[in-house]
């Protein structure tokens, strides 16, 4: 059981160990007998990929079965927040809640409805890149050919790698500055702490931007709408009322939905 639930963390993971990146202090002297020193994160790794490919080993290590059992299931709880913001769903989720706002139906679609197609949505569109992870890191990693660590450098380097095709040069530039490393000559070189954050600021701009377009047409609707009313001395007469049913007709009649999926799909590169 320990072992099928381990793939699932391996990108979070390798967040976390970019995002605590070794470093190489002055030497200091050593614990007294019989006191343990703290793990790092690349002896934790080391520690559950021995433990799950041997379940029979007896070599006592620095934690225990348990504390190492809530490692794992932290990791699981904290999986899907993590994931949500490194994949694909943060813009779709965005632009769709615009679409709403712009058609002016308030809860219709509902929530559950358009998380739902937000979830589908990014699994269509992360699907070559969770096929790559899959098929690179999970099942060597399953079938005994290489260890936990590397199998999460793997999997961390395929999702760090769409990132930063969806990512602006000048959002990745900010954290750079922000964290006072000196640029490297590629930005794959670049830890995930830094390219997580600037995805995820160009996710919320391109985002912004899809939904403004989308906002022009269902205004002038209601602007055409207002100046007609307004024409026609019916000035108690709110104009929601009366475009409503217009801006549903349009967005029924051109496809509205085929045109949002597939745009939406279109836009990562």
């Amino acid at each position: 059981m320990r072992k099928s639930c381990l793939p699932a963390v391996l990108v979070l993971a390798g967040w976390l160990q970019s995002a605590c990146p070794a470093q190489s202090p002055a030497p200091e002297p050593a614990a007294p007998a019989g006191q343990t020193t703290m793990p790092t994160i690349e002896d934790l790794l080391k520690m559950i990929d021995k433990a799950s490919t041997d379940p029979q080993q007896q070599t006592p290590t620095p934690w225990s079965g348990p504390i190492r059992l809530v490692f794992l299931f932290t990791l699981l709880a904290l999986l899907p927040s993590i994931l949500a913001m490194m994949t694909s769903f943060t813009r779709i989720a965005i632009v769709l809640g615009f679409v709403r706002r712009a058609l002016g139906t308030q809860t219709i679609p509902p929530n559950t409805a358009l998380l739902g197609l937000a979830l589908f949505l990014t699994l269509f569109t992360m699907a070559p890149t969770f096929s790559k992870i899959h098929q690179e890191a999970i099942l060597p990693y399953l079938n005994n050919q290489m260890e936990l660590q590397q199998s999460t450098e793997i999997a961390s380097a395929a999702l760090k790698d769409f990132m930063l095709r969806q990512t602006r040069t000048s959002d990745l530039a900010v954290f750079v500055n922000m964290a006072r490393i000196t640029p490297p000559a590629q930005a794959s070189d670049l830890p995930l702490h830094i390219v997580t954050p600037a995805f995820v600021i160009s996710e919320f701009r391109t985002a912004f931007e899809i939904g403004c377009l989308m906002f022009i047409p269902f205004l002038l609707l209601d602007l055409v709408i207002s100046s007609i009313l307004l024409s026609a001395g019916m000035m108690m007469l709110p104009p929601v009322m009366i475009s409503l049913p217009f801006k549903l007709i349009l967005f029924i009649l051109v496809d509205g939905w085929g045109i949002l999926a597939q745009g939406l799909s279109l836009s990562f590169k």
